[in-house]
């Protein structure tokens, strides 16, 4: 019975331990990438404002292909809401267009069902190069809510999110300079 006891008081010390020092860890966490694409800015605008392009040039959607998604309301304008729901490793959540700025910045608020269910905002910037050349920023940013923000100290969300925005913006370039 002792034994117990002192297994018991280890465990409570040490989840004392992880919920204080969680206290002072960083909550917040912003990634962004980006790329040059040889194509004018209003074609590639026009290509990142659809929602529904996501599926060709981003990893999320690839990495189940079962996944199941719902549309709501009008690709490529304000209030389209894309909806999902895959395996472990995509989720479940949706994202909606909440502002569009012509040519120049595409606004999202991404929400992610489910244990560790969160928002995030979520933007794509255009920037003219030359008149055939076109950069693109993606972006995400959020919180990670405390106690769990705690795995911050292990995880490099900047790393984790930003490789698979790398890649699904380089899939982009393959895509729309064909």
């Amino acid at each position: 019975m002792r034994i117990v006891k002192k297994i018991l008081k280890f465990i409570a010390i040490v989840i004392a331990i992880i919920l204080i020092v969680a206290l002072f860890v960083k909550k917040d966490f912003k990634s962004e990438r980006e790329v040059v694409i040889s194509k004018p800015k209003q074609d590639v605008f026009n290509y990142i404002k659809h929602i529904k392009n996501q599926n060709d040039y981003g990893v999320w959607a690839k990495k189940d292909p079962n996944i199941k998604q719902e549309y709501t309301g009008t690709d490529g304008t304000e209030g389209f809401v894309s909806s999902w729901e895959g395996n472990s490793q995509v989720g479940k959540g949706s994202q909606t267009i909440t502002k569009i700025t012509d040519g120049q910045r595409l606004d999202l608020d991404l929400y992610f069902k489910g244990f560790f269910g969160s928002h995030a905002p979520a933007w794509f910037t255009t920037e003219e190069v030359s008149s055939t050349q076109t950069k693109v920023k993606w972006g995400i940013s959020g919180k990670m809510t405390y106690p769990f923000n705690f795995l911050g100290l292990f995880m490099n969300m900047d790393k984790m999110l930003g490789d698979d925005l790398q890649t699904g913006l380089n899939n982009m370039k393959g895509i729309l300079e064909k």
